[in-house]
């Protein structure tokens, strides 16, 4: 049932904002906290960082007959503190029907039983462990309070290696520099980089954007933003071929500031795993830290 369309998991931290009550959990205990829930689960909760993004892939299954996207909330409440969030669901109008929550215990077994595609919480820990396991997980951080305005497609930026990619190309550059980078690159132009955490869902969304006419007519627009240049950049096209799927943009910045380019691209959400490039992009669009584990092997 969950196979056929692009399923995003997310934490209730993610879509809603939870911090006054997580700072009650964690200096007064769970019990105060399902007290305080209970006691106010007629107010809707504030929106949160992953709010808009998740309400506009709501939308796109108003386009059509099938539907194109399942959200499910992927959380740690219990049932018993989970009515505020229903509630609050029920109150901005989100079509989702599907929870999983586990009172304190791991999320982690749940996300492949429920066929999760792609995996959004504020929680580090828990999407180190998603990553690890094989999910497309990512911590979102605050983004700005409005989102990039006359933009009316979803728009959606990527990072290349360590994201869309595996880490090869990544580990050549940091133990041999940047030149050593540029001929392996070039030398290896016509071989496929092996796919990262982030490709399969790129082969998901490409999907649906396969289902519209061109490129303007599609309600998503994919970007890789990415610190490559020529020569490494010939891999990179040739790469997006052998996979078939379609890259809208893309833009090899050569070791620029990327917050400009994310900022006029419009993104929604922008995935890294770069430290200095997710908080320069959070300053201006929706910035997802994608977890990089590459200091155990190098």
């Amino acid at each position: 049932m969950l196979k056929d369309k692009l399923v995003i998991g997310i934490s209730t931290r993610a879509l809603f904002d939870l911090d006054y009550e997580n700072e009650l959990f964690v200096e007064q205990g769970p019990e105060a906290y399902v007290e305080y829930m209970v006691a106010h689960e007629k107010l809707p909760l504030k929106k949160g960082p992953a709010f808009g993004l998740i309400q506009s892939l709501l939308a796109l299954n108003t386009l059509g007959e099938e539907q194109l996207v399942e959200v499910i909330i992927m959380s740690q409440n219990s049932a018993d503190s989970s009515l505020r969030i229903f509630n609050s669901i029920e109150f901005y109008g989100l079509d989702i029907t599907r929870a999983a929550l586990t009172t304190g215990s791991s999320i982690l077994p749940y996300l492949s039983a429920y066929n999760i595609d792609l995996y959004l919480s504020v929680n580090e820990e828990d999407v180190a462990k998603a990553t690890i396991a094989g999910i497309a997980a990512a911590t979102v951080l605050a983004s700005p309070d409005e989102p990039a305005s006359g933009v009316s497609q979803i728009r959606i930026a990527f990072d290349g290696d360590c994201v869309l990619f595996n880490s090869e190309s990544e580990i050549v550059y940091r133990r041999e520099g940047l030149e050593a980078f540029g001929e392996h690159e070039k030398s290896c132009a016509l071989i496929p980089l092996k796919r990262g955490p982030f490709a399969n869902l790129l082969v998901w969304i490409s999907k649906i954007q396969s289902q519209f006419q061109d490129a303007n007519s599609s309600p998503i627009r994919t970007a890789i933003v990415t610190s490559r240049c020529a020569p490494a950049h010939e891999r990179v096209i040739r790469t997006f071929r052998a996979w078939g799927v379609r890259i809208d943009e893309a833009h090899f910045l050569g070791g620029m500031d990327k917050t400009a380019v994310l900022a006029a691209f419009g993104a929604h959400i922008f995935f890294d795993d770069n430290d200095d490039n997710i908080k320069a992009a959070s300053t201006v669009v929706l910035a997802a830290k994608v977890p990089n584990f590459l200091q155990a092997v190098i």
